[in-house]
């Protein structure tokens, strides 16, 4: 795999990186040369990970507590020696179902992890960006659910969109430090949590999984989702050399997703 510019050395933390999209975003930071410190909620899966790669470090945290992001950010200053790359990718789908019929806890645990949790991350990563000799980047997972509406989505779409706003405004914040911010919004990601996203959809409905996956994907231009190291690519692309003067930026990346 090509190398990237401006990555080797740099001191990356990937948060919910056990598995899925954050585990392939962590590898292809190492494989870049990157020192990559990883989280997440899974304790099991961490060690699976570590095993697998004993140079990224590990962290068991949830980020929707601030007491365990604190202790996160300790490791990372004391492991590292500080910090170049935060991407914060941690997130959950949250409730699937008409408005009415949501409970409030699910709500207010999408907004938590989804949103207070990338506040968080942002706030304990800022102090050692600032000290970072070349500036810094941070990266958000937002989604292209964060550009448009989402029957039966409402707390995701919610916190998604809310997420935009936050990059739009440290962007003009942090940017006199040399510091970078941007978000990622993917459509459909192939893995265990689309597909148990639209397996409540379908339930919801009254439909099958296969039609709920026919009508995401005749409605994307490409005629396809995407893949994690496609959103792995445009994560190391933002902070890379050549992706140096973008900042304040909300990249979607779906094929050119037009569902409403």
């Amino acid at each position: 795999m090509a190398m990237v510019e401006g990555i080797e050395g740099k001191r990356v933390l990937v948060t919910a990186a056990a598995g899925g999209i954050g585990a392939v975003v962590a590898r292809r930071f190492d494989d870049a040369g990157a020192c990559v410190h990883i989280c997440d909620l899974l304790g099991d899966a961490l060690a699976a990970f570590a095993a697998q790669r004993p140079g990224i470090g590990v962290t068991e945290a949830d980020v929707a507590d601030p007491d365990a992001v604190d202790r996160l950010f300790t490791e990372v200053r004391q492991r590292m020696g500080g910090l170049d790359v935060l991407v914060s990718n941690a997130g959950i789908a949250g409730p699937v179902g008409p408005v009415e019929g949501l409970d409030l806890g699910d709500w207010r645990r999408t907004l938590d992890v989804n949103l207070t949790g990338a506040f968080l991350c942002v706030r304990g990563a800022v102090p050692l960006l600032k000290e970072a000799a070349e500036g810094g980047s941070i990266v958000l997972a937002s989604s292209n659910a964060g550009t448009m509406g989402l029957p039966w989505r409402a707390p995701y779409v919610a916190s998604k969109w809310a997420l935009i706003g936050l990059v739009k405004t440290l962007a003009m914040e942090l940017g006199p430090h040399g510091i970078r911010v941007n978000a990622i919004c993917p459509g459909d990601v192939e893995g265990e949590r689309i597909q148990r996203v639209m397996a409540a959809e379908a339930q919801t409905r009254g439909i099958s999984v296969d039609a709920v996956r026919a009508e995401r994907v005749s409605a994307v231009s490409l005629r396809t989702m995407i893949t994690p190291d496609d959103v792995a690519s445009l994560i190391l692309f933002l902070c890379s050399r050549e992706g140096s003067k973008l900042s304040g930026q909300a990249v979607v990346l779906d094929g050119n997703a037009e569902r409403a």
